[in-house]
């Protein structure tokens, strides 16, 4: 992901809409924060490629959004076999995909809904999770990857693959599983929950998560490979890996430490790898605003093919 602006940095509606920011440190910090948003490239002043460092400010990385575009911070790997981080998820292992379902694969094809993840990654989905993002990487050490949208009946039932699914990048070195440091150009590997949202466009009608419209999303400097990360920030889903729930991307708190990285997102991309973020085009970006639901409590499953 390009770097993001630094969360925080919110205008004074934002930090209406958001609880938690109403405080005069953190208004002191969003007005600093504000000065610098404007600079050439917006790089959110987050973390990696999450909220808080601009996305461009730390090329590119959506999952470190902080140190691209405005809240480019970079977040660290949750590992299947290491200790889950904030917003990861433990819980009893879902049913595979049933083929043969409406944009499932057909009966033939050997995908039953997650053959890309491992039984000890499944475990970790949460028994009450009913939608479900799969992002799969070619390799452990690639930025490449392919993003796809499942959603089940009911809990326990099986994992049906819907109408989504968007060729995607991660970060430039890869994935991490366990010992991911903030700026180290990876993206987590885990299952992750999905609650907050955000952009620099209106939200799209029928988005159901919290939005933060504020033109802090915007991204500094150049993306990895030295491209441009305008628009990266449009649209933004902040992944709930060392951040706090229910609160904007720009958020810049990190519950686990500063080390472990931040501010990895979902976001539009810019044609390149991130810092660790998680790019795709804004028409999937738009898809996800307008199909994920807070109710079904939806997490994203991401990592390098077969893990």
């Amino acid at each position: 992901m390009s770097k993001h602006p630094r969360a925080g940095s919110r205008s004074p509606r934002s930090l209406r809409t958001f609880r938690g920011l109403r405080s005069p440190r953190r208004v002191a910090v969003a007005a600093a924060v504000g000065l610098l948003a404007f600079g050439a490239g917006w790089a959110f002043t987050v973390q990696e490629d999450g909220p808080g460092t601009p996305a461009s400010a730390r090329t590119d990385r959506p999952g470190d959004a902080a140190r691209t575009p405005p809240s480019a911070a970079t977040a660290d790997a949750a590992t299947s076999d290491a200790a889950p981080a904030a917003g990861a998820t433990h819980a009893s292992r879902g049913a595979h995909g049933a083929p043969g379902a409406p944009g499932a694969p057909a009966a033939s094809d050997p995908d039953d809904g997650l053959s890309e993840v491992s039984d000890e990654t499944r475990a970790r989905i949460p028994a009450d999770s009913r939608q479900l993002l799969l992002v799969a990487g070619k390799a452990r050490d690639s930025s490449e990857s392919t993003a796809t949208l499942y959603s089940r009946p009911a809990a326990g039932a099986d994992w049906v693959r819907t109408a989504g699914s968007w060729p995607a990048h991660n970060g430039a070195s890869g994935w991490n599983s366990a010992e991911r440091e903030d700026g180290d150009l990876t993206t987590p590997v885990g299952v992750f929950t999905l609650s907050d949202a955000g952009g620099l466009l209106e939200k799209p009608p029928g988005t159901k998560f919290p939005y933060d419209h504020n033109r802090l999303f915007v991204p500094t400097g150049r993306g990895v490979n030295g491209e441009s990360l305008a628009g990266a920030f449009e649209y933004v889903i902040a992944i709930d890996y060392n951040r706090r729930k229910g609160f904007s991307p720009l958020d810049l708190v990190k519950p686990e430490g500063e080390d472990k990285g931040g501010g990895i997102w979902l976001h539009v991309d810019h044609n390149g790898p991130s810092q660790g973020c998680i790019g795709i085009s804004k028409e999937a970006m738009k898809k996800l605003l307008t199909t994920l639901d807070p109710a079904a409590k939806p997490v994203v499953v991401m990592g390098p093919a077969g893990f």
